[in-house]
């Protein structure tokens, strides 16, 4: 076997239904506001008006969501090494049609 690291990405796709689309915003803002980001007044100010004025709440649920929480999803694998999350978040029309109605927590393709 070779010593040249192998890797693999991992591709997720999740589709969420927003519920209440002024209560994301505020959440969203609530984490642009708190002292622990890292912005400057003219970043916060910046994300701010890019939450606010995206009616989708896409903007807002990526300021709720780290790409970090997405390397927990394969921590509990000891043969493999988290190395980089990277996340996008982006308008749907809705669940795939060919997605279950009964959803259940872990699906194994």
């Amino acid at each position: 076997m070779s010593d040249e690291p192998k890797y693999l990405r991992l591709t997720v796709e999740l589709t969420v239904e927003v519920l209440d689309v002024n209560a994301l915003q505020a959440a969203a803002l609530a984490e642009i506001r708190h002292p622990d980001a890292d912005l400057s007044d003219e970043e916060r100010s910046e994300q701010a008006d890019l939450v606010n004025s995206d009616e989708t709440g896409a903007s807002a649920l990526q300021w709720l969501i780290e790409p970090d929480h997405v390397l927990q999803l394969v921590e509990h694998i000891t043969e493999i090494e988290p190395r980089e999350a990277v996340l996008g978040v982006e308008p749907s029309e809705g669940p795939s049609e060919d997605e279950d109605e009964e959803d259940h927590d872990h699906d194994h393709v």
